[in-house]
């Protein structure tokens, strides 16, 4: 274990680890990490409704929320008896920077199957916002919360159809988006002390509907120092939900199934107003 860092409170904590950067580098830098590792940090929790205290460490940042690492720290704690594991499911409640997140797994036979989050609100901060780029021209983008801020653009304006061959073009070209973003429109969360910045931009594909009339969209995330996410990425998606409902894409409790860039894997969530309450996995072909 490491000592339990300062601050009164979780959100308080991730920040010194933020400053103090010693554990970060020692955990994410190579031999033991690296820029497509993150790594969850499992503390006493400061709020006595939680479980657990629990912060993210991604390459650059420390994120109010993740709901892949959600998933991955919900799975440890059980499976290795921090907390007993009951079947057919197990409740948990996780002390996040960005607040208290309900977690719930499904399991069997001492393993976990499949996990459910009730996620952190998400909103739209700025829908149809303009951005002025040096060699994209003007682009119409949106800024939404999902557990984390993204800017969120439709791939094919720009000529991408969320290829693995076009992975490199999609960092680069993000990543510009993503600070011009900041500097042109910002973000500020109205509960999340400090959290002023968009952290990452979102490439997305239109919504379709499959002959099992599920809901269906593709997207990928670029992520500092400059990768894609390995993930569907559970706040990206979140956030994407939060611009569906309020372009009236997505009715009120539809599920929505979200198709991985990188593989064939795809997870379904259930929308309520305001707020991701469930996340779990299938299959589904490539379209």
């Amino acid at each position: 274990g490491v000592p339990n860092p300062e601050g009164s409170s979780i959100h308080e904590k991730s920040k010194f680890l933020m400053k103090d950067s010693i554990l970060r580098n020692f955990l994410l830098s190579e031999p033991r990490g690296g820029v497509y590792k993150h790594f969850n940090l499992i503390l006493p929790p400061v709020n006595n409704k939680a479980d657990f205290g629990w912060i993210i460490m991604e390459p650059m940042f420390n994120p109010p929320m993740s709901g892949s690492n959600a998933i991955c720290t919900t799975t440890v704690i059980f499976e290795t008896g921090m907390k007993p594991i009951k079947e057919p499911f197990c409740d948990l409640i996780l002390e996040s920077p960005g607040g208290l997140i309900k977690t719930r797994a499904f399991c069997s036979n001492g393993k976990v199957n499949r996990v459910e989050i009730e996620n952190l609100p998400s909103f739209v901060y700025k829908k149809d916002a303009y951005l002025e780029t040096p060699n994209l021209g003007t682009l119409k983008v949106d800024i939404a919360f999902g557990g984390d801020s993204f800017v969120i653009i439709d791939s094919r304006k720009l000529g991408f159809s969320l290829s693995k061959n076009e992975s490199s073009d999609l960092v680069k070209i993000g990543l510009e988006i993503k600070s011009l973003a900041n500097e042109q429109i910002g973000f500020n969360h109205p509960n999340i002390m400090d959290w002023n910045h968009i952290s990452f931009c979102q490439f997305t594909l239109p919504i379709y509907e499959d002959d099992k009339k599920r809901i269906i969209g593709k997207n990928t995330v670029v992520i500092e120092p400059g990768k894609l996410d390995r993930s569907p990425c559970g706040t990206g998606c979140s956030a994407r939900m939060a611009l569906l409902l309020e372009k009236g894409l997505l009715k009120q409790k539809e599920m929505y199934y979200f198709h991985r860039f990188m593989t064939q894997r795809c997870g379904e969530f259930e929308k309520k107003i305001g707020e991701i309450v469930k996340d779990s996995s299938d299959e589904l072909k490539d379209k």
